[in-house]
């Protein structure tokens, strides 16, 4: 039997605290591509679409592909933009509801848009009232998902990534496939358990290339070895502050086996149970701005050190224009670095009025909000680079895909060139240098804005990784930020509470 899936890409993480707001033209900034021109854009790189087409080749699958919508993290979802690309999705479910046996996802975890508090339980809502209660609905999700029991009721199979860096979409969409796949077939009835951790993320927001956060990720394996069809630990994402807030275990089991729900209950109260306890327990050390100068000063290995500027992460939604750090640098005699990206559109329009080779005075940043991160700073140099802003990735997370910074200029300040963008990305691919005249691995120091994807590409040639909390929007100090709609006590906002215990739910 041929079976026919709607499939479909719907990502977005939203920062609740950002000023801004996430538009359609973000997402066409990034990735906004319909039908087959979504499957041949992202058919062979590393994509949740890649991971279904895998799965629905061999299985002889009729895919019905509806869009693949995409853009940086940022502040909420405008209507207008989540109300398109949904209304995509669901006239895509109507006007094939009569031959549909499976419906395929790849949505983040943690959408907010401008009118909810939870995109993707309330996309999944209208999806079941749309096709009903007997057509299986599977999702992947991103690591940092924040799941709410409306995900879990309106989608029998949740599959969420086991890596940070994020390098296995592709295997997390041929996973949710391959159970879908299943159910369609009437060899397994899925069902899903979440449990809850009351706490904002997990202690070191789920990063794999530690032995204590791996070990959750490796139990998971485990559990899904001995018969549970997936089992997602889910770190959650300190950036939305929203009802749903906090890292969660999905534990998505066959309910026609007797023992599965109770193995699956199991298996996600103890994980979950593993995040409260070690939630102290935060690998990470945040160096200040000017130990991360000092250092940077007086670095001379043989490859480049690595500073990462994690509170401006704009894959967190920060604003990635935070000027502190690299005030910093300058003020400390910093030279042989890169400062990448800073993003202000202003700057770049300003720049791209002149000539390469010119000396330039300009003033770059602290536009998205100065008390975070630092004010705009006036600085002079040489302009080495104008450019459109396209690439083409070639790392573990963004090989074969095109990107673009939109109207890119490199200015080298004293020694120190900062990369000044359009639109904001964070660093993850060397090819975010590379394709703009800079060699990474022939500079003494890279400053990169970003949190952990950083480490895919720039640690390998890397001599050595510090993390720097300048105090932008993204900054470890959650305290900075006001949560309101999060329920309390929520650690470590709230310090003096016990988790429940037997949290776990079924749908």
């Amino acid at each position: 039997m041929t079976f026919t899936v709607l499939t479909c890409e719907f990502m977005h993480e939203s920062n609740t605290f950002s000023r801004y707001r996430t538009g359609l033209p973000q997402f066409q900034a990034d990735t906004l591509l319909y039908g087959d021109e979504a499957i041949r854009a992202r058919r062979n790189a590393n994509t949740e679409l890649a991971g279904f087409m895998d799965v629905a080749d061999v299985a002889g699958w009729n895919v019905v592909h509806a869009i693949s919508a995409h853009a940086v993290p940022g502040g909420q979802v405008t209507k207008a933009a989540y109300d398109h690309v949904a209304g995509v999705i669901l006239d895509a479910a109507r006007s094939n509801r009569s031959r549909l046996d499976g419906v395929l996802l790849g949505l983040h975890g943690s959408m907010v848009p401008e009118f909810c508090q939870d995109g993707e339980g309330y996309l999944l809502g209208l999806l079941r009232a749309e096709l009903g209660d007997d057509i299986p609905i599977a999702a992947t999700l991103d690591l940092h998902a924040m799941v709410s029991q409306d995900m879990v009721r309106h989608a029998q199979i949740l599959v969420s990534y086991k890596t940070y860096p994020h390098v296995d979409m592709r295997e997390t969409g041929a996973h949710a496939a391959r159970i879908l796949d299943r159910a369609m077939k009437g060899e397994v009835a899925p069902r899903t358990v979440r449990a809850h951790v009351p706490m904002l993320d997990e202690a070191n927001s789920g990063r794999t290339d530690i032995p204590e956060t791996l070990a959750l990720y490796d139990r998971a394996r485990e559990a899904e070895s001995r018969g549970l069809l997936a089992v997602s630990v889910n770190a959650a994402f300190t950036g939305a502050d929203v009802f749903c807030v906090g890292p969660t275990v999905l534990a998505t089991y066959d309910s026609r086996d007797p023992g599965a729900e109770t193995a699956a209950r199991q298996v996600a109260e103890e994980l979950a149970g593993a995040i409260w306890q070690r939630r102290a327990k935060k690998r990470n050390v945040f160096i200040e701005i000017d130990e991360a100068a000092a250092e940077a000063r007086f670095w001379r290995a043989d490859k480049p050190l690595v500073i990462a500027d994690y509170a401006d992460n704009p894959g967190a939604g920060s604003y990635g224009d935070s000027t502190a750090l690299l005030e910093g640098l300058l003020a400390a005699g910093v030279d042989g670095a890169v400062f990448a990206p800073m993003v202000d559109p202003q700057a770049a329009q300003e720049l791209h009025r002149h000539t390469q080779g010119e000396t330039v005075t300009v003033t770059i940043g602290g536009k998205g909000d100065p008390a975070f991160g630092g004010g705009p700073l006036t600085v002079t140099g040489v302009l080495r680079r104008l450019s459109d802003g396209a690439y083409v990735g070639d790392g573990p997370i963004l090989g074969g895909l095109s990107h673009s910074f939109g109207p890119t200029a490199v200015i080298d300040v004293d020694g120190i060139e900062v990369l000044v963008v359009s639109e904001a990305q964070q660093m993850i691919d060397l090819q975010q240098l590379r394709a703009f005249g800079i060699e990474p691995t022939a500079r003494r120091v890279l400053v990169l804005k970003s949190m952990q994807h950083f480490r895919a590409a720039f640690e390998p040639i890397a001599g050595k990784v510090v993390v720097c909390d300048a105090g932008a929007l993204a900054t470890p100090r959650a305290e900075r930020r006001a949560y309101v709609r999060a329920p309390r006590p929520l650690w470590p906002l709230d310090k003096d509470f016990e988790r429940p215990v037997s949290r776990s739910e079924a749908v």
